[in-house]
């Protein structure tokens, strides 16, 4: 599953030379994540009630063009890896006439609040959305 969230670029998210701050992008990327969550009908208060937590444990990012004020984005989560203990996710910012801001790989792991350990993600939870198209 492939999901696409869309926001516009906020007056304090730019620097001074009124471009998105680079670390904003990271805000972006979790907020689309969290936006896939939920299309996909993943609980993710569920898991974290359950005793899991979900970390991001790698971000490699690329930054392509810069986003302004008022630029529409794009936000494109799509996961490409499912392991029993992790997985990733592969995004993209785009803006609205297709310029390529950012691209990101984003691994992230299953860890038991109880020990502190990687675990596995109980079954209950892997929805079909986390799992990557063949």
């Amino acid at each position: 599953m492939t999901h696409t969230a869309e926001l516009v670029v906020r007056s304090y998210e730019c620097d001074s030379y009124n471009h998105v701050n680079n670390a904003v992008y990271l805000n972006y990327l979790e907020f689309a994540r969290m936006e896939f969550l939920h299309a996909c009908g993943f609980d993710y208060k569920a898991v974290f009630d359950a005793g899991y937590y979900l970390y991001v444990t790698h971000i490699d990012i690329y930054y392509r063009a810069s986003a302004v004020l008022d630029d529409k984005l794009f936000i494109e989560v799509k996961p490409v890896k499912l392991k029993s203990l992790s997985g990733e996710f592969r995004q993209k910012i785009y803006k609205d006439d297709g310029t390529v801001c950012v691209e990101a790989s984003v691994s992230w792991a299953c860890v038991s609040s109880k020990t502190g350990r990687p675990s596995k993600l109980p079954e209950a939870f892997l929805v079909e959305g986390l799992r990557p198209e063949k």
